[in-house]
């Protein structure tokens, strides 16, 4: 077994242990608390899927360095392999028993994307993708739509968690979209919107704001279905999660044009 694929089982192993967790507290009592806004919200479901996932690594990868959403950073100057860990993509909606939720944890090697692995647990859909290897849902392979018109695309997209206090709030965009686009959705999950778009079920989602964890696995999945992930420019891989365009590829110069007031 090549490290590549010890890093994917070991990220597979772990997405299904905290999804497990999940969708046995899902619909129970939870403690929720806020972070950096009053809609920003985190539950102790969250922190003990970041707990599981860190000391999983730690145990089997101690080397290596990890980035995770609710503080359990280890980052390790000169690793090869980086963790991107969001335990629970989707805390609203899991507070609010909404059942759009998953585990994402995306892998760099070297600086580059190299392993994503997302799971719905409620849905028992796991998605992974490895650099040069192609994309997957539960072993069958993915391919992204090949609708080629904005106006027959259904597409996805979100809101940042300081909706309220900034003026940079994606409601011109979303609705540029609504009047140009076949329909929207706005389900509450980055890393599920991204692999929609990779499985087909989607032909386009776009949102800023976001961070790295958010998009480092599913953006990967979305590449390797042969679609294509960009920033508002067009240019950029959106790492940083910063701006994120993801699409068949059909319909991503069409949404640029529009996210860049040009249509």
């Amino acid at each position: 077994m090549s490290e590549t694929d010890e890093v994917l089982a070991l990220a597979v192993e772990l997405a299904r242990e905290a999804g497990a967790l999940q969708r046995s507290r899902y619909e129970t009592p939870l403690e929720i608390g806020t972070k950096s806004a009053p809609v920003d919200l985190v539950t102790e479901v969250d922190r003990a899927c970041e707990a599981l996932i860190v000391e999983g690594l730690c145990r089997a990868r101690p080397g290596d360095a990890v980035v995770a959403e609710e503080g359990s950073s280890r980052e390790r100057a000169g690793a090869a392999w980086r963790w991107l860990v969001d335990p629970l993509d989707g805390t609203t909606n899991y507070a609010h028993g909404y059942p759009r939720f998953c585990v994402s944890i995306g892998v760099e090697r070297d600086g580059t994307r190299h392993v994503g692995v997302v799971y719905d647990p409620l849905m028992d859909e796991l998605y992974h993708a490895v650099r040069g290897g192609g994309a997957f849902r539960n072993g069958r392979p993915l391919r992204v739509s090949s609708e080629p018109r904005l106006d027959r695309a259904l597409l996805a997209t979100g809101f940042a968690y300081d909706r309220r206090e900034s003026s940079v709030d994606n409601l011109d965009q979303f609705g540029a979209f609504l009047k140009r686009a076949r329909a929207l959705r706005r389900d509450g999950s980055a890393a599920l919107d991204l692999c929609y778009v990779a499985s087909g079920r989607l032909d386009g989602y776009w949102e800023r704001k976001l961070q790295p964890w958010d998009v480092a696995a599913g953006a990967l999945v979305v590449a390797e279905a042969g679609g294509r992930v960009s920033d508002y420019a067009g240019t950029g891989d959106a790492r940083s999660g910063h701006e994120v365009v993801a699409s068949n590829g059909l319909v991503h110069d069409a949404m640029l044009a529009v996210l860049q007031g040009r249509a």
